[in-house]
């Protein structure tokens, strides 16, 4: 594991003590795993506790955390008392990532000094990322981008450590369900939580479910589309995610895309009477 893991360890030696924003994801927990090998004590993780964070994802922050042995501390943001963020334009992740500095910066200087580092990766770079331009602004370090390392990269590694989030599906936060310029409100991400886990405990592995009003649109990988295809499986799923609270459920054919993008067809499901 040389070359850009080599590279990762010297920049954290170079930061020193640090709080890594730790959402349990692929990248900050490898983040984290490097951090505390090379820090020990000196790197703290912190997870934001909000509306927008699962509560099966805040389980998996402190099972990761304990694993690695690395101290853990949950804090609360107040994303949700900003006006800008609940109206959900395309800057909604800078006013959340604004908000999770702002905590963590005050947390720091309660601790006496040191660092902030974060899990952004070289791969995000050119991409529309509003919470990296608030990362900038607010001194954050990114040490995985300046050790150079990819997805790819941190994956094989993670498999290397022995870290379960090595094949992890991506994650993001609930929020991401909302179409632009739909308020974003804790009623309706508390319904794509219940209707997400859900469909998870049926075994589906990458699974997003999409507000479109009343309604629910599921995106799920190549292997769930592929599951989900007999019609009683599909009856099965489909009433899953009406009981979390929704009216109709869209099973999108093109399957799980970042962002979620509209698709260009779909088959509305609802269970037969």
């Amino acid at each position: 594991m040389e070359g850009p893991y080599s590279v990762l360890k010297g920049v954290l030696r170079e930061i020193g003590p640090c709080l890594v924003a730790f959402s349990g994801g692929v990248d900050s927990t490898f983040l984290l795993r490097v951090a505390h090998d090379v820090l020990g004590d000196g790197a703290t993780a912190v997870t934001a506790i909000s509306p927008s964070l699962a509560a099966s994802e805040r389980r998996e922050t402190e099972t990761l955390a304990r694993a690695i042995g690395a101290r853990h501390l949950l804090i609360r943001t107040e994303e949700f008392d900003d006006p800008r963020y609940l109206r959900n334009d395309e800057s909604r992740c800078y006013y959340c990532k604004s908000e999770l500095f702002r905590v963590l910066k005050t947390l720091l200087r309660s601790a006496g000094g040191g660092a902030i580092v974060y899990g952004a990766i070289t791969d995000d770079l050119g991409d529309d990322r509003p919470g990296m331009r608030a990362a900038e602004e607010a001194g954050v370090r990114a040490p995985l981008i300046e050790a150079g390392l990819t997805k790819t990269m941190i994956r094989r590694l993670s498999r290397e450590l022995g870290l379960p989030t090595w094949n992890k599906p991506a994650m993001a936060c609930l929020a991401s369900r909302v179409p632009r310029l739909v308020p974003v409100t804790p009623d309706a991400l508390r319904r794509v939580e219940r209707a997400e886990d859900a469909v998870r405990a049926l075994g589906y592995r990458q699974v997003r479910v999409r507000l479109r009003g009343e309604d629910a649109r599921v995106e799920l990988d190549g292997e769930g589309l592929r599951r989900a295809a007999p019609p009683h499986e599909r009856r099965r799923l489909t009433r899953a995610v009406l009981a979390a609270g929704f009216r109709q459920v869209v099973i999108d054919p093109e399957g799980y895309r970042p962002g979620g993008r509209p698709p260009v067809r779909a088959v509305r499901s609802v269970p037969d009477p």
